[in-house]
C-alpha cells in the first residue's frame, strides 16, 4: 500500500499524516504551539483521527517542536503522547497546569488547537465532507472558512452584527423632555438630577479601551441623552459609602514548608520534598532543634489524627503571620426616595410621567428578532446648587436603575382627587424609591482636582 500523505491521494484505505499545522501562540502568551493530525481515511470517509499538540522548545541544536498531548476525540480528552495504556495527561508531561485547564473544552489552547486542526486538513486537500468528520469535543464541526462560520473568536464584523441588530430593540426609543417635579421649582434651588443614557460598553480588556466612559460625559460623544428628570432633594437623608475588598489571609512557616514542600515532590520525588520542607523551616525558626521538634510533633498528629497537638501539650500555636490583604475595589449603592404630592392636574401628568419614564427606562430592551436582549438605559446622576455641581456633595459615575418602587398610598390609605374626568383621579401622593448601582469602582485618579503638586484647597468632595 502506497505512503498516503494527502487527502486528495487517498484513494484506497490508508493514514494521512499532513504537514503540521503553522504555529500560534495565545494571546499575551510567548510560547508557540502547532498540531499535527493523523487520520484513517477508507472511500474517502474518515474513520478515525487523532491530534498531537506540540510545543516549540530549545534544544542544543536550536528550536525544535515537541508532542506534550494528544487526542482521539478532536479534543475532548487528552492523553500523554504515545502512552499505552493511554494516561490521562498531567503536568508531568511539560505542560504547565494553566495549559492543561486551557486545553480542555472551552480553554483558548483547545480552540486555537481544534482551529489549527481544520485549517491544516483544508491545506492538505481536505474535502468540505471530510473536514466536517473530524471531531470535535462531541459534535463534528466543519471546518470555519467552509461553512462560513467561526469556532474560535468573533470577527469584528460579526460583534458589530449584533450590535446593529440589537439597536433595533422592540420598545420606545423617545421620552418626553425636560420632566420636573415639582412643575414651578426655582430653578436655582438644591436638587437632584438624572440623565437617562443609552447605555454603551465600555470594552475594557477588548480592544479600545476608554476610561473616561463613565466619569466624563464630555468626553463621551457615543451615548444619546434620552431625556431629563429634575426632582427636590430626597426624603430620609443623603448618604454615600466608599469601600475596598480587603480580606485577610494567612500563611504560618508549616504551610510556606509544606507548599515548597509540594513543588519540591513534583519535580524531583519524596526526598526532595522532605529536605525542601526541613529547609524551609530551618530558614523561619533559625534553629534546627525547633525545627526537628516541630516535624515531629506534625507527625505525631498525624499519626493518633489530633489536630491542635502542640496546642494540648504545650498551650502553643505556630505564627500565622495573619495579614490583611488587598482583595479588589468594591462597587457603591445609592438609594433614594422621594414623595410627591401634585397639587393639580398638570403637576399630577408630570408625576405620571416621571414614574413611567423611570419604569421604561430601567426596563431590559428586546431585539426585533427576540435572539437577543439590550442593556436597559443608564443614569448619570447629580446634585446641583443653583443649576451647578454641589461642592459639598458627592459625585456620581454613570449608574444602572436596579430597583423602582412606587407606593401609591404613602399616608396609610387609598386617596385620590375627586374629578368627573379619570385623567384627573390622580393619587393624592405617591412616594418614589430609587436604588442605583455605580458600573465602575472609584479610583484614585477619578479624582479630577488636589492631585499630586496642588497647593490649593479641594474644590469638591468628589466620589
Amino acid at each position: 500500500m502506497p505512503n498516503i500523505t494527502n487527502y486528495k491521494d487517498a484513494k484506497q484505505p490508508g493514514a494521512v499524516s499532513p504537514a503540521p499545522s503553522d504555529p500560534f501562540s495565545l494571546q499575551g502568551k510567548t510560547e508557540k504551539y502547532r498540531v499535527q493530525l493523523e487520520s484513517n481515511v477508507d472511500s474517502g470517509n474518515i474513520k478515525a483521527s487523532s491530534i498531537a499538540l506540540q510545543k516549540e522548545v530549545t534544544t542544543r541544536s536550536g528550536k525544535d517542536y515537541v508532542s506534550y498531548a494528544e487526542s482521539f476525540d478532536g479534543g475532548k480528552t487528552w492523553y500523554e503522547p504515545g502512552s499505552k495504556p493511554l494516561k490521562k495527561l498531567t503536568t508531568s508531561t511539560g505542560l504547565s497546569a494553566e495549559e492543561i485547564k486551557s486545553l480542555q473544552p472551552g480553554g483558548e489552547l483547545n480552540k486555537s488547537v481544534i482551529r489549527a486542526t481544520q485549517i491544516a486538513a483544508q491545506k492538505a486537500g481536505a474535502s468540505p465532507k471530510q473536514i466536517s468528520q473530524i471531531k470535535v469535543g462531541n459534535d463534528a464541526t466543519p471546518d470555519p472558512s467552509v461553512v462560513g462560520i467561526t469556532t474560535d473568536t468573533a470577527t469584528a464584523d460579526q460583534v458589530q452584527q449584533l450590535i446593529a441588530d440589537a439597536g433595533r430593540y422592540k420598545g420606545r426609543h423617545e421620552y418626553p423632555q425636560s420632566l420636573k417635579y415639582p412643575i414651578n421649582m426655582n430653578e436655582n434651588q438644591d436638587c437632584m438630577k438624572f440623565t437617562i443614557i443609552e447605555y454603551v460598553p465600555s470594552n475594557l480588556g477588548i480592544g479600545a479601551q476608554d476610561t473616561t466612559l463613565r466619569t466624563s460625559a464630555s468626553k463621551n460623544k457615543n451615548q444619546k441623552i434620552l431625556t431629563t428628570i429634575t426632582l427636590p432633594m430626597p426624603s430620609g437623608g443623603i448618604t454615600d459609602r466608599n469601600s475596598a475588598n480587603w480580606q485577610d489571609d494567612s500563611l504560618n512557616p508549616a504551610e510556606a514548608g509544606f507548599g515548597a514542600a509540594a513543588l519540591a515532590l513534583l519535580a524531583g520525588g519524596a526526598s526532595d520534598g522532605a529536605n525542601s520542607f526541613k529547609s524551609q523551616l530551618e530558614a523561619a525558626t533559625k534553629d534546627k532543634g525547633i525545627t526537628t521538634a516541630l516535624i515531629a510533633i506534625k507527625a505525631s498528629e498525624k499519626a493518633v489524627g489530633a489536630n491542635n497537638l502542640l496546642g494540648r501539650v504545650a498551650g502553643l500555636a505556630i505564627n500565622s503571620n495573619l495579614e490583611l490583604l488587598f482583595n479588589g475595589p468594591s462597587i457603591r449603592e445609592f438609594s433614594f426616595s422621594f414623595k410627591m404630592t401634585p397639587r393639580s392636574k398638570k403637576e399630577a401628568q408630570m408625576v405620571r410621567s416621571i414614574i413611567r419614564t423611570f419604569k421604561q427606562a430601567m426596563s431590559v430592551k428586546r431585539s426585533q428578532s427576540i435572539l437577543l436582549l439590550k442593556a436597559p438605559h443608564t443614569f448619570r446622576i447629580s446634585y446641583l446648587t443653583s443649576t451647578k455641581d454641589h461642592p459639598y456633595l458627592n459625585r456620581f459615575k454613570e449608574c444602572a436603575l436596579t430597583n423602582c418602587s412606587v407606593n401609591y398610598t404613602p399616608d396609610g390609605q387609598y386617596m385620590s382627587y375627586d374629578d368627573s374626568d379619570p385623567d384627573g383621579r390622580s393619587m393624592t401622593a405617591y412616594e418614589l424609591s430609587l436604588s442605583f448601582q455605580e458600573l465602575e469602582p472609584i479610583f484614585d485618579d477619578d479624582y479630577d482636582d488636589g492631585k499630586d503638586g496642588a497647593t490649593g484647597p479641594f474644590t469638591n468632595i468628589g466620589y
